[in-house]
C-alpha cells in the first residue's frame, strides 16, 4: 500500500512538472524581490496604478486568503475576481479562460504579454522586484491550479 501511495505522489509531480513554465520578468532589475504564491488556485487579483503610467501594487487572492501587497496602494485600484473554475491563461491584460479581461496599462510603458507553453497551464504565481515608488518588473509562473511547486512569500531572506 505504501509503495502506492509514494508511486501516486511521484506521478503527480512529474505531472506537475510537465505544465510548469515561466514568463521572464519584464522591467528594470532594481529593487526588493517578492514572489507571490499561496495555498491553492488564485481567485482574485488586485492593482493600484500610478498615473496610468506604472503598476504601484500588487495582490493576490489564492482560494479565500489575500496575500500581502507588493509596492503600495497608489492611485485607482482595479480588481477581478474569478469565478468557480476559472483560471488567469493570460497577463497583460489579465485574461481568464472564461473570457474576463482586467485591462492595465503597461509596466513601464513598457509592452509586454506573457501566457503559459501548455494550453492546460494557468497563472500560479507573479514574481519579480519592487521599489517605493511600485512594481519596477513582474515574471509569471504557469501550472496546474491547486498543484505544489514550492512556496515562499520573499525570495530574499530578511
Amino acid at each position: 500500500m505504501l509503495f502506492f501511495l509514494v508511486f501516486a505522489a511521484v506521478c503527480a509531480s512529474c505531472l506537475a512538472a510537465e505544465y510548469y513554465s515561466f514568463s521572464p520578468p519584464v522591467g528594470t532589475s532594481g529593487g526588493t524581490s517578492f514572489a507571490l504564491t499561496g495555498n491553492g488556485q488564485i481567485t482574485a487579483v488586485r492593482l493600484w496604478e500610478h498615473n496610468s503610467a506604472y503598476i504601484a501594487g500588487i495582490q493576490v487572492r489564492f482560494g479565500y486568503i489575500w496575500s500581502e501587497i507588493i509596492g503600495r496602494k497608489q492611485g485607482p485600484m482595479q480588481e477581478i475576481y474569478l469565478d468557480e473554475g476559472e483560471a488567469i491563461i493570460q497577463v497583460t491584460p489579465v485574461l481568464t479562460n472564461y473570457g474576463h479581461v482586467l485591462i492595465f496599462d503597461p509596466l513601464l510603458q513598457t509592452s509586454f504579454n506573457m501566457y503559459p507553453t501548455h494550453s492546460k497551464s494557468q497563472l500560479i504565481m507573479l514574481s519579480g522586484r519592487y521599489n517605493s515608488n511600485g512594481i519596477t518588473s513582474l515574471g509569471a509562473h504557469w501550472g496546474l491550479g491547486g498543484m505544489s511547486y514550492g512556496n515562499s512569500t520573499d525570495m530574499e531572506s530578511r
